[in-house]
């Protein structure tokens, strides 16, 4: 049994203002998601500096450009009326910062469960992007793979 720490509790005000922004940028990213519109995700992750694990394929993904043809392939094909984020949390280093959260949501193509995580980074300009996002199955020996529909 967890038990659930009041992690804010020790936050400064200004990084429960940019905890608030942080999960913002990724709920804005997640309802364009679900509606068929990777744009949210493209501008999101960095074109600078990124990588990317995603339960579905063996190997990291090491550059924007790969995730592109990625995103390009999904553009369109994926919806859900409503999804969940559960416990989004931020931890906080010099210039970066952590976001986890679970994310549950029944979409045309799959019944989406991962655990998130997303690595923040200050970049010019003074914008926060995401420069690591790792999507896992949350308990995959529960999943049924036979029930997903190709995505690309």
């Amino acid at each position: 049994m967890s038990t659930v720490v009041d992690y804010e509790a020790n936050y400064t005000d200004e990084q429960k203002l940019l905890a608030e922004h942080l999960i913002g940028l990724e709920k804005g990213a997640l309802g364009k998601w679900f509606k068929g519109d990777v744009s949210g995700f493209r501008e999101l992750w960095s074109r600078r500096s990124f990588t990317y694990f995603d339960a579905a394929h063996p190997d990291r993904v090491e550059d924007h450009e790969t995730i592109d043809t990625f995103l390009d392939g999904v553009a369109g094909k994926l919806h859900a009326d409503e999804y969940e984020m559960r416990r989004p949390r931020v931890q906080f280093g010099a210039y970066t910062a952590l976001l986890t959260y679970q994310l549950y949501s029944d979409t045309n193509l799959i019944d989406m469960k991962y655990n998130c995580i997303e690595l923040f980074q200050k970049e010019e300009g003074f914008q926060w992007r995401v420069i690591h996002s790792t999507w896992s199955f949350i308990r995959p020996m529960d999943m049924d793979f036979g029930s997903a529909k190709k995505i690309v």
